[in-house]
């Protein structure tokens, strides 16, 4: 009797413990939840500042004055370090401003990304990236287009002051020996004649700085794609003709449309179109190998409907999609 009593107070003793430190566990999740919110104060400044670059991101895509349009840029990047100063901003998501914001997977970091139209010969692309903290402050890594003082911007790693800039409208975050490599796809409406869209991947050094490129593509040289070594994948084609790059997750593949010359130029990238098949990469052991099959591991009738439709209709919902956010 005596060892049952013994044994149930035991049991009593280790309920106890366990509820007291879900408790304290509670209270601790409680406390950093609170100190990792913005104030109500914070909040309603960084809803005005929210306001006005909502107006300036608007200026940048409908104004028919370049030099308003490069003025709003300016303003947008000054408000923007403004409410980024605030404590804890990282959580606020800027939700109206019509330019690209894409936090990465593991909730690290944020990047911000738009371009400025000069005329249609010419686009520039703006971004920086904010690092979360624990602290809330800010920390802040500008990214500075040098798109325009290179030849070869596919050849080489580059750090946020050389960035080869591009709208960036997804990321994917892969692991390999223990470091993160964060796969961005993103587009640019580059001049006159020619659209790219680029895959590139940012990484973080030692001292946790981003470094964009990486040499992890491996695919065979066609005369079309760029050639190797490749830091950055390009696709260059026919101005508004229509190639999507996209994220398969369901494969977990990058599939892009396969391209031809229309009249058997190949370097001539405006002359480059869809073909109508499908091209993309799949990781492995840290690299993005190239397949011209993408959707090998899966019945016809069960491919995306969206892969199969018509080019003409393609074209009509990228339309679409530009009216609604013209950014892109």
């Amino acid at each position: 009797m005596a060892n049952g009593i013994h044994l149930w107070h035991n049991f009593i003793q280790i309920l106890q413990m366990r509820f007291s430190l879900i408790i304290v566990l509670a209270l601790l999740l409680g406390y950093t939840t609170q100190a990792q919110s913005i104030n109500a104060d914070d909040k309603v400044t960084l809803k005005k500042l929210e306001s006005f670059m909502q107006s300036k991101a608007d200026s940048i895509i409908n104004s028919l004055d370049p030099e308003i349009r490069f003025a709003s840029s300016k303003d947008l990047i000054q408000s923007l370090v403004i409410a980024l100063k605030t404590k804890h901003s990282f959580q606020f998501h800027f939700d109206s401003v019509q330019i690209s914001k894409l936090y990465s997977p593991d909730s690290t970091f944020r990047i911000f990304t738009w371009q400025v139209m000069k005329d249609y010969s010419y686009y520039r692309q703006y971004g920086a990236i904010q690092m979360k903290t624990a602290d809330g402050s800010l920390k802040l890594f500008p990214l500075i287009d040098a798109s325009d003082f290179t030849q070869r911007p596919t050849d080489s790693i580059r750090e946020a002051a050389n960035w080869i800039g591009a709208i960036y409208y997804k990321m994917i975050l892969k692991t390999y020996n223990n470091r993160k490599y964060y796969t961005l796809l993103g587009s640019d409406e580059n001049n006159e004649r020619t659209n790219k869209k680029w895959i590139d991947v940012l990484s973080f050094d030692e001292q946790g700085k981003p470094q964009f490129g990486r040499s992890c593509f491996v695919y065979p040289n066609d005369g079309i794609k760029p050639s190797q070594p490749c830091y950055r994948f390009c696709i260059e084609y026919k101005k508004n003709g229509g190639v999507r790059l996209m994220y398969n997750e369901k494969l977990d593949e990058i599939i892009f449309d396969h391209i031809v010359s229309e009249n058997n130029e190949i370097q001539n990238k405006a002359s480059l179109v869809p073909y109508g098949d499908y091209e993309g990469f799949r990781w492995n052991n840290g690299k993005w190998y190239f397949t011209a099959q993408p959707f090998d591991a899966i019945p016809f009738e069960e491919k995306p409907k969206s892969i199969l439709k018509p080019l003409d209709e393609i074209e009509k919902d990228e339309k679409k999609n530009k009216k609604k956010n013209k950014v892109f």
